[in-house]
């Protein structure tokens, strides 16, 4: 006897569709990797290949001056060890002000919940603005240190609402409960329960705050001008617009000019890949989180 297959044949039209869906998902997929995966193989390229060749799929033959003289470049090592200490730090201030600010306003017995909720609200709506904020950097004395970069942005309301709305919803009342009848304080609940159960959202909200601490570059142009303190994206930035001037002058200075230019234009590329390896390495480790942390954080309650 013949068996029966429970396979579902789909009608001619939902065929076509799907077809065509998967004809521009592929099209829009291409458009997104395609720049990304140029800048790789341009940083492992010839620089005068790069010149010559609009589109570059595969290099001719590898080359790796570029790299070398990256990792010889006096500004772009401080630049990386200042990034790395700016996210570390930064990433780990902005977590403990979240929790500390969260935490507090997921608790329905909280006196002021509601005045405080509104208060933290209205700063995602309005601000004083750059230059006031600047007036109060200097005014503090924190202009050209490391706080100008890690204070004023250490904290981010719409990140308090996802983490609360994530202890309200996901840390039973009846849990902390019995943790109180048991003498457990409100700090050692917070800190022996809450934040145990709490990984997946702690661990989204770090990602988002040191992806934000790795690529930020505006602070630093705007509070800090010793070199000695510049993080990897500002001197990126420079590497950049140096390279635009330079494509605009139409004077060739010397004899070496043009050997110069072609090794600047490798060198913006090796630098690009390099200053995004760290987070291209994170983001894989902290991805299986999402649908735990942002989606339970943002939806439910």
């Amino acid at each position: 006897m013949r068996k029966k297959s429970n396979h579902i044949q789909l009608p001619l039209s939902d065929k076509i569709f799907r077809a065509v869906a998967l004809v521009i998902l592929a099209f829009i997929m291409a458009i997104i990797i395609y720049p990304i995966w140029f800048v790789l193989v341009a940083s492992f390229t010839n620089p005068l290949e790069i010149y010559q060749n609009a589109f570059l799929f595969w290099p001719k033959e590898f080359n790796f001056e570029s790299y070398k003289l990256v990792f010889k470049d006096q500004d772009f090592i401080t630049g990386f060890v200042n990034s790395i200490f700016y996210t570390v730090v930064g990433t780990t201030l902005n977590v403990v002000m979240n929790i500390c600010g969260a935490y507090p306003l997921s608790k329905r017995n909280f006196k002021g919940k509601s005045f405080f909720t509104i208060m933290f609200t209205f700063t995602m709506f309005f601000s004083g603005g750059l230059i006031p904020t600047y007036l109060v950097v200097d005014g503090l004395g924190m202009r050209n240190t490391i706080w100008a970069i890690l204070i004023p942005s250490a904290v981010s309301m719409y990140n308090i609402i996802i983490m609360r709305t994530y202890f309200q919803s996901r840390i039973p009342l009846e849990l902390e409960e019995a943790a109180k009848v048991d003498g457990c304080t409100n700090f050692r609940l917070l800190l022996s329960i809450v934040l145990p159960l709490s990984i997946p959202i702690i661990a989204v909200i770090a990602l988002y705050y040191g992806v934000g601490r790795w690529n930020e570059y505006f602070s630093a142009m705007i509070y800090i001008t010793d070199r000695k303190l510049y993080p990897l994206q500002l001197v990126l930035r420079e590497i950049l617009l140096q390279n635009q001037a330079s494509d605009m002058m139409d004077i060739v200075a010397d004899a070496g000019y043009s050997d110069r230019m072609m090794a600047r234009l490798g060198l913006k590329y090796a630098v690009i890949v390099v200053s995004t390896v760290p987070i291209f390495v994170i983001y894989p480790l902290v991805q299986k989180f999402f649908a735990k942390g942002v989606m339970v954080g943002a939806i439910k309650g």
